[in-house]
């Protein structure tokens, strides 16, 4: 029998919130174990951002750039200088208007600085903005799935249900998503948000095409619901021209715009902002309201990252895409060896029953296969083949879809964080663990 104490004095699993009990939010941590246990394994499940170029020196550089950068451009003295690094800093942050600037120079979004908020990470703007929409057991989160696991698991944490709306080929069927907004309605529910990535979706690695984007706006606007575009891949396509964001299309105020710096900074840094410049009752921007919350969890996003991060935008002139041109040139180049590399491994899929997608960027490619996907399959791929990969069932608010159709025979590979001669490696245990199951 479970009780909520235990005899030594210990806590029950059942005197404490539900998602800590939840596989959902074990899912991380479950795949950073297995690394852990086979660290001669070759990661294509990672989606951490390549680091053959980090230097520690960069972190020195880019510190001596913002503090000039007070000196000159802001007036500072010396002792403010040192208060702004080192003291307990402004809640909403230090490089605000770098970030809105760099916004400007490569994604065409126009925003007041005040409206952006620097927060520690990505997942704390995301953790902040649901916890501000969710007030009460009626308010539902969409989000198109297969979907980011930090987004599902925030929403747990919050007590915030997530309905599914089908991606499709295009990035979202707003069709589904009109039906699901219905029919959460006429549940007695309220549909507050539809989170979605755009650009190279995590793990679908989809993109969606402008009309559909401009579709999703009008959508958004006659339904009455915001739109929480996360885009942490826009800035690397494999080819072609970049699409305007959702935030750079809004001029109705639906897109809470969410960003992190640590697919083009570095993620140690840990800085993510949120782009939120609704106006709540005529008065301050959501983003004000967001500070307030964030006054009582983290009080401020540490100084010295932000002047690191506002560094590395300065040296760069305040551009992303200028400052990851190596780092692109990688990415496209590692997707173009996964897509190519298993079409050389596979050749006629018909008869492997082995598939894949072609995307148009970001870091991540579908695969189906001929077995089912599991995290027992994954453990003998790590073992027995020396390769990590990542199964598509944690992208999904169950270990499988309830669709009654079993386990899924799907996966995701991962072309950022191995070289490009590891890559071929890795493809190479990877189709010896497909022949084998």
């Amino acid at each position: 029998m479970t009780t909520a104490s235990t005899a030594t004095g210990g806590l029950g699993l059942t005197a404490l919130h539900p998602s800590v009990g939840d596989p959902l939010l074990s899912s991380m941590n479950f795949l950073n174990e297995i690394a852990g246990r086979h660290p001669d394994a070759l990661s294509l499940a990672a989606g951490t951002p390549y680091e053959g170029f980090y230097d520690v020196e960069d972190v020195h550089r880019a510190l001596r750039v913002f503090s000039d950068h007070l000196r000159t451009e802001q007036g500072y003295g010396e002792e403010r200088v040192r208060r702004t690094l080192l003291q307990y800093g402004r809640t909403k942050g230090i490089i605000h208007e770098l970030i809105a600037r760099q916004l400007s120079v490569d994604e065409g979004i126009d925003v007041d600085p005040e409206a952006v908020l620097v927060t520690t990470g990505c997942q704390e703007a995301l953790f902040l903005t649901l916890r501000l929409l969710r007030r009460d057991d009626r308010d539902v989160l969409l989000a198109v799935t297969p979907a980011y696991v930090g987004v599902t698991g925030a929403a747990r944490l919050l007590d915030l249900p997530v309905h599914p709306v089908a991606e499709g080929p295009d990035g979202v069927d707003l069709d589904d998503l009109r039906r699901r907004i219905g029919e959460a309605r006429a549940a007695g529910l309220r549909p507050r948000a539809l989170y979605v990535v755009p650009d190279h979706a995590n793990p679908s690695g989809i993109r969606m095409p402008e009309p559909v984007r401009r579709g999703l706006l009008d959508l958004a606007e006659q339904e009455d619901i915001l739109l929480l575009e996360d885009n942490p891949y826009g800035l690397f396509p494999r080819r072609g021209q970049r699409l305007p964001t959702l935030k750079a299309l809004d001029t109705a105020h639906r897109v809470v715009h969410l960003g992190s710096l640590a697919k083009t900074v570095f993620p140690g840094v840990r800085i993510g902002y949120a782009v939120a410049d609704q106006p709540v009752d005529s008065g301050p921007y959501l983003a004000d309201l967001l500070a307030r919350a964030k006054s009582m969890v983290t009080v401020n996003t540490s100084p010295i990252a932000q002047a690191v991060a506002g560094g590395r935008l300065l040296e760069h002139g305040c551009s992303l895409v200028r400052a990851t041109e190596r780092e692109g040139e990688v990415y496209r180049e590692g997707l173009d060896r996964i897509v190519d590399g298993l079409a050389r491994r596979f050749p006629d899929p018909s008869a492997s029953g082995v598939s894949w997608n072609s995307p148009e960027g970001g870091f991540f490619v579908v695969v189906d296969v001929p077995f089912d996907v599991t995290d027992a399959a994954l453990e003998r791929s790590a073992r027995d083949h020396r390769v990590l990969w990542t199964p598509l069932h944690h992208f999904y608010d169950a270990a499988a879809p309830d669709d009654g159709a079993g386990p899924l025979r799907c996966l995701r590979l991962s072309c950022s964080a191995l070289g490009p001669e590891d890559i071929e490696e890795a493809l190479d245990r990877f189709a010896a663990f497909v022949r084998s199951a």
